[in-house]
C-alpha cells in the first residue's frame, strides 16, 4: 500500500520531491537558492519544503552519488533523520570535500530522500549480554 507524504511549499517556487526513475529508492531534494560552497565548508540549503510524515515513519536526507563523484559535494551529516514530528522547513546540509568552490543553483537537485519506518524499541539496563561468534570485534576486525 502506498503511503503519502504531504508537503507544504514555503516559497512560490519551490518543487515537489520526486523520484528520477522507476524504481528508485530516493526521492530528489531541489534548492530554492544560489549558495557558493567553497572548499571545505559547510552550508545549510533550503528547500523551501515543509512535511508531515505518516506516522511510524522518518526521512533520510542522502547524497546524490553524482555531486559527490564529479564535485566532492555530500551530505555532511549523512544520512540526516527528519523525524515524523518535525513541521519546518527540510534544509540540506551540504559540504564541499572537493578542491574547487561549488555553486548550488536555485532549481538544482541538492540530495535525496529516503522515507523509511522507524522500529521504537523499550530500553532495558542489564548486567549481562548474550554471547555471540563475533563478541567485542568491531573496527575493523573482520579485515580491511
Amino acid at each position: 500500500m502506498e503511503q503519502i507524504v504531504r508537503f507544504k511549499k514555503l516559497v512560490p517556487e519551490a518543487v515537489l520531491p520526486s523520484y528520477a526513475h522507476p524504481g528508485d529508492a530516493g526521492l530528489d531534494l531541489t534548492s530554492v537558492e544560489d549558495v557558493e560552497l567553497p572548499p571545505g565548508e559547510i552550508r545549510l540549503v533550503k528547500t523551501g519544503l515543509a512535511m508531515a510524515l505518516p506516522s511510524g515513519t522518518e526521512a533520510q536526507v542522502r547524497p546524490r552519488s553524482g555531486l559527490a563523484a564529479k564535485h566532492g559535494v555530500t551530505v555532511a551529516n549523512t544520512p540526516g533523520t527528519i523525524d515524523e514530528g518535525y513541521r519546518g522547513e527540510i534544509r540540506v546540509i551540504l559540504v564541499n570535500l572537493g578542491k574547487a568552490p561549488f555553486r548550488v543553483e536555485k532549481g538544482m537537485r541538492i540530495a535525496q530522500m529516503v522515507i523509511a519506518p522507524v522500529l521504537r524499541v523499550g530500553v532495558a539496563e542489564v548486567t549481562e549480554l548474550s554471547d555471540t561468534e563475533r563478541g567485542t570485534g568491531g573496527f575493523g576486525s573482520s579485515g580491511v
